[in-house]
């Protein structure tokens, strides 16, 4: 069958952005589902495990791929640059598209980036759809904050190792992929501090991914009049964390905001605005 230039095109960029969602998503490693042992138990761990760990060793204990998990980011990769799963990849390359495509005005937003997989992905597809949109990664790149008050109904996260990645490490991770230029910037902060003043003018796509009831309250109120009309906001923690959600429900009924929340897979939901 012979494919014309504009059907190669396509064809192309869908094997492009497939590969580059499995690469991101650590799904097409198997070893990406073991874990990293940080605590070992029992008096042979102790005898043997602790003394390789403080020469700098890393101790891991294999577990089985389970790919169901990983399509919707119910598992943690122990290597890989997210874990949000391959469905809300897919969500984040549709939403994009279809701004892209609609001329909504506006930015690609993310606030909460971990090891920067989502906005890498984000970043391809506009590469990919010939777009110099910018790319804006937002996070405090410390890991989680201490809980406030109305985030206590969620599990204290600060000090998690495994949550921590670096402004330095983002940035090496975009390069590692080739995708670190101008049309991508950092916000560098918690986001009650960082976002309200913001260079960001107008977002036709904005990601949350805070976890927490008061970085979700924080990232819509400085941001979500930002949206144009046609954009999309996506709430990674939706189904996820109790205060996640019930921050988005206050936002939205406060707001007078009636759109359909659309689901994504079993924790991610997002709208149109």
């Amino acid at each position: 069958m012979n494919l014309s230039p504009a059907a190669n095109a396509s064809h192309s960029e869908d094997l492009y952005l497939d590969l580059l969602a499995r690469a991101l998503s650590a799904s097409l490693y198997p070893e990406s589902a073991w874990r990293r042992i940080t605590k070992p138990r029992g008096v042979i761990n102790r005898i043997f495990a602790k003394p390789l760990m403080r020469r700098g060793y890393i101790l891991v204990r294999p577990e089985k791929f389970d790919a169901a998990k990983r399509d919707v980011g119910q598992d943690h990769p122990m290597i890989g640059y997210t874990m949000i799963g391959l469905q809300r990849l897919a969500n984040i390359r549709r939403t994009v598209s279809s701004v892209v495509a609609a001329d909504v005005a506006g930015d690609f937003v993310e606030c909460g980036v971990w090891r920067g997989g989502a906005s890498i992905y984000a970043k391809a597809v506009l590469k990919a759809l010939g777009s110099d949109r910018t790319v804006w990664c937002c996070d405090s790149f410390e890991g989680m904050p201490v809980q406030k008050a109305d985030d206590t109904v969620d599990p204290a996260l600060a000090g998690s190792q495994y949550l921590i990645a670096s402004l330095e490490e983002v940035q090496a991770n975009f390069e590692r992929f080739n995708l670190l230029d101008d049309r991508v910037r950092f916000v560098k902060g918690w986001f009650s501090d960082s976002l309200p003043t913001a260079p960001i003018e107008k977002i036709s796509v904005l990601r949350l991914d805070g976890d927490y009831y008061s970085s979700t309250m924080d990232a819509l109120s400085a941001l979500y009049h930002k949206v144009s009309k046609g954009g999309f906001v996506i709430i990674d923690d939706y189904h996820s964390f109790k205060g996640c959600k019930q921050a988005v429900g206050e936002f939205r009924s406060e707001g007078g905001i009636v759109s359909e929340l659309v689901p994504i897979d079993n924790r991610a939901v997002y709208w149109q605005v």
